[in-house]
């Protein structure tokens, strides 16, 4: 064993158990957008790592992972329930993918996207 896989699973180790007081907690209210990213980050770890033979590295990573996953179904402010697919959430998803691909498409730069202070019009001044 590598010693750097003995250090990325002892670090994972303790992040799950800092996490532990998150998921006890039944108060506690973790955004979505912390916990999915998190979650993922977890999941690529302990793919890269099992691919680079470090298997008590992948392990720990795989565990915070499922530590966050466990968070994010159980502690996001929508509660217990996977809403992540209801139909309005979708329907909004769709809406800002097309927003964005329109952005992408316009002829127009991004800085015409902000208003100025110094707008010669006037009407950037925040007045």
């Amino acid at each position: 064993m590598m010693w750097q896989d003995l250090v990325f699973m002892l670090g994972s180790g303790l992040s799950i158990i800092f996490l532990a007081p998150t998921l006890s907690d039944t108060s506690a209210r973790v955004p979505l957008g912390t916990s999915l990213p998190s979650m993922g980050i977890g999941f690529v770890y302990a793919t890269t790592f099992f691919t680079l033979g470090m298997d008590f590295s992948a392990l720990g990573a795989f565990a915070a992972g499922s530590m966050w996953s466990l968070i994010a179904l159980f502690r996001s402010p929508c509660g217990a329930s996977m809403k992540l697919f209801a139909r309005e959430n979708l329907a909004l998803f769709v809406s800002d993918l097309q927003y964005w691909i329109d952005r992408r498409r316009s002829e127009r730069s991004h800085a015409d996207y902000f208003v100025s202070f110094d707008d010669p019009r006037g009407q950037g001044n925040g007045r």
